[in-house]
């Protein structure tokens, strides 16, 4: 009987040592894992997959807005069934994601399926599932402010089925969660899903207010300890990022310090803008395009470029 797991190799691989390439890379991968005391022994996949990742993101959009982001043939009589299947297959997958990474969190000697780990996962699924509400209000109001700070969007509607301001603010809401709930691995992954599809990147560890409006949103940066109050718009290719990361004595320092952006509420920050370093934009101010920011400014303050090269607050 022909085993078709593995079909045959090319007539010409034997011309290639391919024996020898993966045997060298076999010597890699047991060199890296004993360098960073990985488990050899451990069977099966060590870390969070981003492609189930991204199929539990599409699972929870669908389940936080069924009638928009579920499928073309559902319909509201049925909208709670299709709601409460969704979650149920959706958390289920994420849960062995989050067992994964406690299981690589703590090097732990146990598989994911173990009983401590499986109990610790179950009680993280069951608390982010309590706090999926919230996180359709948080996005109600950000498609709310989108709506009222973009006078071409037609409909609320719009903005969810198609402004990637949203969808990115969307992976974050969900990112964000996970990240305070003690799982930056696969934080991480679903905020970096978002930004290879639109080119915004915000950390999942950033602190974000209600009402948060990106419009175009290409090129924006978010760093992790960034703070941003209510009713804050952005637009694209904004940065609120650190400085540097100190050094001391060759050692990096600093990773848990605030060191970007504390943006206060009812911002405006216009196109182009970087905003540099542990500095506060006082609340209703108004930063514009293309400024150099690396100084604190006052509530109610109007920057504009010469301004900012000027150093004037």
């Amino acid at each position: 009987m022909t085993d078709h797991s593995h079909p045959p190799l090319p007539h010409t691989a034997n011309d290639w040592n391919l024996d020898r390439v993966v045997a060298e890379l076999r010597e890699q991968r047991d060199r890296w894992r004993t360098h960073h005391r990985r488990n050899l022994d451990a069977g099966g996949r060590e870390f969070p997959s981003p492609e189930v990742l991204k199929e539990v993101v599409r699972g929870l959009a669908a389940a936080l807005f069924p009638m928009r982001l579920g499928p073309a043939t559902l319909r509201k009589e049925t909208e709670d069934f299709f709601v409460g299947h969704t979650l149920a297959h959706t958390l289920t997958r994420l849960k062995g994601q989050v067992a994964l990474e406690l299981c690589v969190r703590t090097r732990c000697e146990e598989t994911p399926g173990s009983p401590s780990v499986a109990e610790a996962a179950d009680r993280m699924i069951g608390e982010f599932a309590g706090a999926l509400p919230d996180v359709r209000r948080l996005l109600d109001l950000d498609v709310e402010a989108a709506f009222r700070g973009d006078p071409a969007a037609s409909s609320v509607d719009e903005i969810l089925l198609c402004y990637p301001g949203l969808y990115a603010i969307m992976h974050y809401r969900l990112a964000n969660l996970l990240s305070r709930a003690g799982l930056p691995l696969i934080a991480r992954v679903i905020a970096e899903i978002a930004h290879s599809e639109t080119g915004v990147d915000i950390h999942p560890a950033a602190t974000i207010g209600e009402s948060f409006f990106i419009d175009h949103g290409t090129g924006v940066v978010i760093g992790g300890t960034a703070r941003i109050g209510r009713n804050v718009r952005i637009y694209q290719a904004v940065t609120l990022g650190a400085k540097r990361l100190n050094l001391e004595d060759g050692s990096l320092v600093g990773r848990d310090t605030p060191r970007h952006p504390q943006v206060e509420d009812d911002v405006i920050i216009y196109a182009g803008a970087t905003i540099l370093g542990f500095i506060t934009i006082g609340q209703g101010s108004t930063i514009g395009g293309n400024v150099w920011l690396t100084h604190s400014v006052p509530p109610g303050s109007q920057i504009t470029q010469a301004q900012s090269q000027a150093g004037i607050a």
